[in-house]
């Protein structure tokens, strides 16, 4: 029996859901203690995409995954790319890839109860990292990146088991659903070394687990970290840098950044992230403590409100932010004012 994986599944993948029909929760992203042993998958090298049809999607993924302001008002809300979290054209071991993504969908989410395709789970990153709007089931936007992630997946499984030849093309309607189903075609010479499971759990998949600070994360604190190593490329108002008005460098609050129901809004997902792979070039320069800190300061700053909000922050609050974040909490600012109660717009009309 394949993890993730039972006879009605079939079944669940057929029934697509809507943009308006997204799963409410957003399962969080995994995180285990990073292995210095680890052997990540290497991709092949994007001059190596094919001719054709299939080559073409593959490019396509590629462009919108490191430009994804192109979508800007069809589905991206925010000056957000998705290579701005998925580091290095979301090829990078520990920063989120697409190749450890890919082979972890469809996956049983509990706190959904359903199984969730590989391209549910990028509609969710619409919806949510990108305050945009979920594209349509069966896209060319939501084909093309998950051909982009298949081929980044395959061609790294290939090369570490010396499998030669080009990556196999498949179906739109099968790209769509990733790579943990018993059907998804994968080489003899790679199944015989790795099981179902382990190919769910692909080292570098998520970001690395980071050990608890040995103080409470302080958002004071954070300020002052965020002015020693991320006001450079941030700016002082948190608002990133913008080079002939596009954004070079990323906003991390206010109205042009992931939204309350982003994963990223979480503290601790957020230091995970911010140890391993930031200031950009210079990843693993913050201590532990750092980390969670500037985590914590940056997350305590208003946001574009989560999309599951019904008119009440205190209900939200209390049925979707059980977790490491300040949604629903006073503001380290204004302690008068509760964040989420002044949220900017979720999907605003492009610029």
């Amino acid at each position: 029996m394949k993890l993730y994986y039972f006879s009605a599944v079939g079944v669940l993948l057929s029934m697509s859901l809507s943009a308006t029909e997204l799963p409410d929760r957003q399962a969080q992203l995994p995180s285990v203690a990073k292995d210095a042993n680890a052997q990540y998958l290497q991709p092949n090298s994007l001059s190596t995409i094919p001719q054709g049809k299939f080559g073409d999607k593959v490019r396509k993924g590629y462009q919108l995954f490191v430009n994804s302001q192109q979508m800007r008002g069809t589905y991206v809300g925010n000056e957000l790319n998705c290579v701005n979290c998925h580091m290095n054209a979301g090829n990078k071991a520990n920063a989120s890839p697409l190749w450890g993504a890919y082979m972890a969908y469809p996956a049983y989410r509990k706190k959904n109860d359903k199984v969730n395709s590989y391209e549910e789970r990028i509609q969710g990153c619409f919806t949510y990292s990108m305050n945009g709007k979920a594209p349509e089931s069966g896209s060319e936007a939501l084909v093309s990146i998950s051909a982009y992630s298949y081929w980044l997946a395959m061609s790294g499984l290939m090369n570490q088991f010396n499998v030669a030849g080009p990556v196999p093309e498949m179906s739109d309607s099968d790209l769509l659903k990733g790579g943990n189903r018993e059907d998804f075609p994968l080489p003899e010479a790679i199944t015989s070394k790795l099981d179902q499971q382990a190919l769910t759990k692909l080292p570098g998949r998520g970001f690395p687990k980071l050990e608890k600070p040995e103080l409470a994360y302080s958002v004071e604190r954070g300020k002052l970290v965020y002015q020693a190593h991320c006001q450079a490329c941030h700016g002082d108002d948190g608002q990133g840098v913008k080079m002939a008005e596009v954004s070079a460098l990323p906003p991390l609050w206010g109205p042009q950044t992931y939204n309350w129901g982003a994963g990223m809004h979480r503290v601790n997902t957020a230091a995970n992230f911010i140890y391993e792979n930031m200031p950009l070039g210079k990843s693993i320069q913050l201590t532990v403590q750092q980390a969670w800190d500037v985590a914590a300061f940056v997350n305590a700053h208003e946001r574009p409100q989560d999309p599951r909000y019904k008119g009440n922050v205190a209900e939200t609050q209390a049925k979707y932010h059980q977790h490491e974040g300040f949604y629903g909490k006073p503001s380290a600012a204004d302690p008068s004012v509760i964040l989420g109660s002044k949220s900017y717009p979720i999907f605003p009309a492009s610029k």
